[in-house]
C-alpha cells in the first residue's frame, strides 16, 4: 500500500493545495492521501494561524468526495509543538512494514530541512517528495540542496516520470517531481476574507462558507 502524507497549517487549505495533492496522489499511484493539519506547526507564529480545529474541519469540508484524500486530526490531538518525525513514525507504526509511506514537501521547504526535527529519522521513515514551486529558482544539484541530501543519510535524486510511478522507489532516494502549480498564496486569502472580499475560485465554496460563517481571519493578527 502507497500512502501520501501532506502536513502544513492549511491556514486556510486552497485549490493550490488539492490541485498539488491530487497530482501526487495520482502520479505515485497512492492508495491513500492523508493531510495532517498541524496544531502548532514550531516554524509559524502562533498568532498568524485561525484555531487548529477549524483548520482541521476546513480542510475536512474540501476533501469531500475525493476516493484517496482524508485527513488525520493526530497532530491535534497531540499536546505540544506539532513534528512531522513524531507524526509519521506514528503513521509507520500504524501501517505496518508492507506500507510504503511519502511525505510531500515543496523545495524552499526541503532546504529548511537541517532546522527540522531529526530530518534524517523521518527519510528512514517515509520517502520524500519534493515539489518545487512553479517557478521558482529550486536548483536540485545545488550545494545547499546537496548538503540536505547528505544530512538525509547520503541520499540521491529520483526524476518522477511525466506518467506512471518512478522506476525505482529505492530507500535512498529522495523524489523530485515537477508538479502544477497554482498561484494561490494562503496571506492573501487570509488579507481578503480579513477585507471580506472575494474568495471563489480560489478556496473551495464549502471552505469559503465556512470561513464566513465562522469570521475566521477577521483581526490584523491573523492576516500578516
Amino acid at each position: 500500500m502507497r500512502i501520501g502524507i501532506f502536513g502544513g497549517a492549511f491556514n486556510p487549505i486552497h485549490y493550490g493545495h488539492l490541485l498539488l495533492a491530487d497530482e501526487v496522489s495520482e502520479r505515485l499511484q497512492c492508495d491513500r492521501f492523508v493531510f495532517v493539519p498541524a496544531a502548532r506547526p514550531p516554524h509559524k507564529p502562533e498568532t498568524e494561524l485561525a484555531p487548529a480545529s477549524d483548520r482541521d474541519a476546513m480542510v475536512r469540508a474540501a476533501i469531500t468526495d475525493h476516493p484517496t484524500f482524508e485527513v488525520s486530526s493526530i497532530e491535534i490531538e497531540r499536546p505540544g509543538i506539532s513534528y512531522s518525525v513524531e507524526t509519521v513514525g506514528t503513521f509507520a507504526k500504524q501501517f505496518g512494514r508492507g506500507s510504503s509511506l511519502f511525505f510531500l514537501i515543496g523545495g524552499e521547504t526541503f532546504l529548511e530541512l537541517p532546522s527540522w526535527r531529526d530530518p534524517g529519522r523521518l527519510a528512514e521513515l517515509a520517502t520524500f517528495i519534493v515539489v518545487p514551486r512553479h517557478g521558482s529558482p529550486f536548483d536540485p544539484e545545488s550545494p545547499a540542496a546537496l548538503k540536505v541530501l547528505a544530512l538525509l543519510g547520503n541520499r540521491r535524486w529520483s526524476v518522477v516520470p511525466d506518467e506512471g510511478p518512478p522506476a525505482a522507489m529505492q530507500k535512498d532516494c529522495v523524489l523530485l517531481m515537477r508538479a502544477t502549480s497554482l498561484p494561490i498564496s494562503a496571506s492573501d486569502l487570509r488579507r481578503r476574507a480579513r477585507e471580506g472580499r472575494s474568495l471563489r475560485f480560489r478556496v473551495p465554496p464549502a471552505v469559503e462558507a465556512y470561513i464566513r460563517l465562522h469570521g475566521l481571519y477577521r483581526s490584523r493578527a491573523e492576516c500578516r
